[in-house]
């Protein structure tokens, strides 16, 4: 990583005041050359650049900041458990330096690590909010620069206490964020819980009584924990399919390096009529492996049992998942599985609200 000079007009804060921006790459800082969109160097010096045209009350109102860029920009469909570990880490090390943290990052994974890094960075006591946009930064009609201020903005906001995602004057909470559309400006939402905050004119209001900042009083309790079994595909996700045979879902859950396994039903929790199916997720989870479920439907959730269709899931130990997106789904499974826990505790942290994303 290198640290470029503090931008202009905001060098005369200490470090504890200020806003610790980290570039990982993505779409917002890619530049167009004759073979397409490629990423672009320099960003603090073209982030100053973007802010420096908002309108002079606004760029008084800004933060201070510091950027540092990784070595190795990645597009994000490139991101691993392991960049989740690295970023937790690097956050983790400057935590006293800085006021608040912005990520930016491309669009197709961000809310992934919004998720993962809400576990990571349990009792988080200052804000760190993630970002991105749809356009480069000095495209025609980018939506960057919106985006840039409003992370600052809320990364600024001592109130705000937990991993989230501003995007499209919205602040939502990461453990809560899907991508839902592939290229329009707004393409994040929080299904199943309200906004944390968003922009109103100029203004960037943020909701208390949604975050977790009066509920996770108290020095931070981060769980930084080694990701690697993790990256080597101990958590799989099966999606169900009309038609799926007991062989296909025994095909994942039999294989000795998988640990844990996410599943997506149909509506509020059911699965087809095939007793072999049953047989394969009670076998597999007999065999000590964490296996949790949620709906494939983006609103709502599972009600295991609800239904006929879904009778002896929980017989068959399978955890619900409640409205958790898959995102807060499959990253918690990862997280628990990459500590040393009995599987007792793993199922019970599972059912456990940890950073609001059930």
């Amino acid at each position: 990583m290198a640290m470029p000079p503090h931008p202009p007009l905001t060098c005369s804060l200490p470090d504890q005041e200020r806003i610790l921006v980290i570039y990982t790459g993505g779409t917002i800082g890619m530049q167009q050359h004759a073979q397409g969109l490629t990423p672009g160097g320099d960003f603090a010096t073209r982030m100053a650049s973007a802010l420096n045209q908002l309108p002079v009350a606004q760029q008084h109102a800004l933060p201070a900041y510091d950027v540092i860029s990784y070595t190795t920009l990645i597009d994000s469909s490139a991101a691993t458990p392991l960049t989740w570990q690295q970023l937790a880490h690097d956050i983790s090390d400057q935590l006293t330096r800085y006021a608040g943290f912005v990520i930016i990052h491309g669009t197709d994974t961000l809310s992934w690590t919004a998720a993962s890094l809400a576990y990571q960075l349990q009792g988080l006591d200052r804000p760190v909010v993630l970002t991105g946009a749809m356009r480069p930064l000095e495209a025609e009609d980018s939506d960057a620069l919106d985006n840039l201020q409003g992370a600052l903005q809320f990364a600024a906001n001592p109130a705000l206490q937990e991993v989230a995602i501003y995007f499209a004057g919205q602040l939502l909470r990461g453990a809560r964020a899907i991508k839902q559309h592939s290229s329009a400006s707004n393409a994040f939402a929080s299904p199943n819980y309200p906004l944390l905050g968003e922009r109103i004119g100029d203004d960037f209001v943020y909701y208390p009584s949604r975050g977790l900042g009066l509920q996770q009083r108290g020095a931070p309790r981060f769980e930084l924990a080694d990701y690697r079994l993790a990256n080597q595909g101990a958590v799989v996700r099966i999606i169900l399919w009309p038609g799926i045979c007991a062989w296909q879902l025994d095909a994942w859950l039999s294989d000795v390096r998988v640990k844990g396994a996410l599943l997506q039903l149909w509506g509020a929790g059911n699965l087809p009529d095939d007793p072999s199916l049953l047989g394969v997720l009670a076998r597999a989870s007999g065999e000590g492996k964490l296996i949790a479920a949620i709906s494939q439907c983006p609103q709502g959730g599972v009600q295991l049992g609800a239904y006929a269709a879904g009778h002896g899931l929980s017989d068959a130990g399978i955890l619900s998942g409640d409205d958790m997106t898959p995102e807060a789904a499959f990253t918690k499974l990862i997280h628990l599985v990459a500590q040393p826990l009995s599987l007792e505790d793993q199922r019970q942290r599972f059912l456990t609200p940890l950073v609001g994303e059930r």
